[in-house]
């Protein structure tokens, strides 16, 4: 049985070694480890320049993980993305070339400016963790995890991620812009030489395949698995919400939790966690009603009021 302390002590060493580069966000880079700890994917929007690049680099190279990154454009092709057969003169046999989608770590930067088809080549290398080409299937490396991009102001020239490929990603994260004291360091640090320059590798493949196996065996009380199962029914009830989340997002939820309370030095679940991953593991997954959107309702702001409506396991205890 793995030790909760060998968890959290090589999570806490990938986060605080990323912290050095990601400035005063310790929230969002734990979210982006969980993801990672719960072989998931994460779509990351938010306007430019606030560290999205970086935040995939400096996790990559804290774990020694191979890294790639693919800018999405509308003239990027599937074939760039998962690899092409070229055919060798010398052998006189066709060789199969992998594309950038063949790394530890993927960067798909601003996914919503290549066409649906490009879009798509991602599908079977997210949930299936392989590639097929004319009728062959290459196995991806483990860990594979693909962190993506999107401007959430600029539409022109964009092609909006289907409902499908939404409900692909684990969570959905947003760093924003940071305070200003927050802000004088990063300048700081990056007077000279940029931080990411500097940090090396904390943690090995090897220890993060361990965590990957660790946390499945974080208890999940059945009271919190309820707690779960309503809050994701209440998104399919709600009257703003035409569709709520899905099965697999119940999952993500319940993969999640595990994940946080093991980062947090816990062998259980609790409430607590269920309520903090709520909204980057459901908010994506949910469409709003044609009336919410008119009057521009925001999914968070649904979530959070499931939240507050849904009662949490045990708490007629404390009354």
């Amino acid at each position: 049985m793995a030790s909760i302390e060998d968890v959290k002590n090589i999570t806490d060493r990938i986060i605080e070694n990323v912290e050095r580069v990601i400035i005063g966000k310790h929230e969002e880079v734990e979210l982006a480890l969980i993801a990672l700890v719960c072989q998931g994917h994460v779509l990351i929007e938010d306007v430019p320049g606030v560290g999205k690049t970086v935040l995939a680099k400096s996790i990559a190279r804290s774990i020694g993980c191979s890294f790639k990154r693919i800018q999405f454009t509308p003239d990027l092709l599937p074939s760039d993305v998962t690899g092409v057969n070229i055919y060798n003169q010398r052998t006189g046999e066709f060789e199969f070339r992998p594309g950038p989608v063949f790394a530890q770590i993927v960067l798909a930067d601003e996914i919503n400016r290549a066409t649906p088809k490009t879009q798509s080549a991602l599908l079977e290398a997210m949930e299936e963790r392989q590639v097929t080409v004319e009728g062959v299937t290459h196995p991806l490396p483990r860990p594979f995890m693909v962190m993506a991009t999107q401007n959430p102001i600029e539409y022109e020239g964009t092609f909006p991620l289907p409902e499908a490929q939404l409900d692909r990603f684990l969570m959905r994260i947003s760093l924003g812009y940071p305070p200003k004291a927050d802000e004088i360091t990063i300048l700081e640090s990056q007077q000279k030489v940029h931080p990411l320059e500097e940090i090396g590798q904390v943690a090995t493949v090897e220890e993060l395949l361990f965590v990957q196996e660790a946390v499945r065996d974080v208890y999940v009380d059945k009271l919190v698995k309820e707690y779960v199962v309503e809050i994701v029914n209440a998104t399919r009830e709600h009257q703003e919400v035409y569709l709520g989340a899905s099965p697999r997002g119940s999952l993500a939820l319940f993969r999640t939790a595990q994940a946080r309370a093991a980062l947090h030095g816990r062998d259980y679940v609790i409430p607590d966690d269920i309520k903090a991953l709520a909204e980057p593991t459901l908010a994506h997954r949910l469409i709003v009603s044609p009336g919410a959107r008119i009057r521009n309702v925001d999914t968070k702001a649904i979530i959070a009021e499931i939240l507050s409506t849904v009662p949490v396991p045990g708490a007629q205890v404390l009354r």
